[in-house]
């Protein structure tokens, strides 16, 4: 077998942080891994335990909070 486990990964990222480093990485052409799902939110304050527990209901293997 030749299948490496690949987790999947939400990130949980604030417009004005966590999210605006993601944009600037893109637009200098960097790349992240396929397997990352970036949910952009106003802050990450909004952030509660149902919202990540359906992260996890929906198939996430981590959660990324990122503000």
């Amino acid at each position: 077998m030749t299948d490496t486990y690949e987790p999947k990964v939400i990130a949980f990222c604030c417009h004005y942080c966590t999210y605006s480093a993601a944009d600037l990485a893109g637009s200098m052409r960097l790349e992240y891994a396929p397997n990352i799902r970036v949910v952009k939110l106003m802050c990450t304050g909004k952030v509660d335990v149902p919202l990540l527990l359906r992260a996890f209901e929906d198939g996430a293997d981590a959660a990324f909070v990122g503000g």
